[in-house]
């Protein structure tokens, strides 16, 4: 039986200043700019459709002092998705921008690491320098979600649909896990924060916080491994990604770039 293909479109709904010192662990020799971009992410194959992470709020974005440019909501909006029936997001790890708008996704099912659920939950969250990037808020709506029947967990690899799966790198938090999906132009790997930034897996650096460093070098392999090759691999929050790829439609430049098709150099 012949494999499914998706489309996949990236949609930005947020984004920040920065330097290239905020981004790399141990700083940076270079004092030049270096900004970041937020994303949430869909797949689609006719009527059927998945979510990859919620994105956070207005609300949210005003304590994190992020330029709110609409709601993942709203991005989801303009490609003829509504967040209140998505039957399913696929939830790469729990840090605030990846799960903040949980509230936004009444009907889903979550897609989550069993080591994502058991690290939020436990003790390293004591710990003020690994907990800076949760919002307990939002582990609490998770946990109700387990309680409501509404979580998948995964153990390292695990098929959500033919032609697509999650696979533990874990390395920015205990259980991320990155996404592999079918495409006409082959197998495309959503890296979500496994590599913030093209240049993180280009050159076997890590950007800040991270829970386990020597998973985090090792996870760019197996980006490596999971996709057809290196420009078959998107990383979690690089301004490139709207530069290289085209815009789902004229009137969604800047908005959703599709992912199915191949870069611009």
């Amino acid at each position: 039986m012949a494999i499914p293909v998706y489309e996949i479109h990236a949609l930005k709904y947020a984004e920040r200043d920065g330097t290239r010192s905020d981004h790399f662990m141990g700083g940076d020799p270079h004092d030049a700019d270096m900004p970041m971009d937020y994303f949430v992410w869909l797949i689609r194959n006719g009527g059927s459709h998945w979510v990859v992470d919620t994105g956070f709020n207005e609300d949210m974005a005003a304590r994190r002092n992020r330029r709110f440019l609409r709601s993942p909501a709203q991005a989801l909006a303009l490609m003829e998705v509504d967040s209140a029936t998505v039957p399913e997001v696929i939830v790469t790890h729990m840090h605030n921008d990846h799960v903040g708008a949980i509230s936004s996704f009444p009907r889903a099912r979550f897609h989550l690491q069993d080591r994502e659920m058991a690290y939020v939950t436990g003790r390293h969250m004591r710990h003020g320098l690994i907990a800076r990037a949760f919002v307990a808020e939002h582990v609490v709506d998770m946990v109700r979600s387990v309680f409501e029947d509404r979580v998948i967990f995964h153990d390292g690899e695990g098929e959500i649909a033919p032609g697509i799966s999650v696979h533990r790198i874990g390395g920015h938090t205990a259980g991320l896990q990155c996404l592999r999906v079918h495409t006409r132009r082959g197998w495309v790997v959503l890296a979500s924060d496994a590599s913030n930034y093209y240049e993180h897996m280009e050159t076997g650096r890590c950007s800040q916080p991270v829970f386990h460093v020597g998973e985090v070098l090792e996870g760019y392999a197996m980006l490596a491994r999971l996709a057809s090759s290196p420009e078959h691999i998107v990383p979690g929050h690089d301004p490139l990604i709207m530069r290289r790829y085209p815009p789902a439609s004229p009137a969604l430049e800047g908005i959703a770039a599709s992912l199915h098709v191949p870069p611009a150099h």
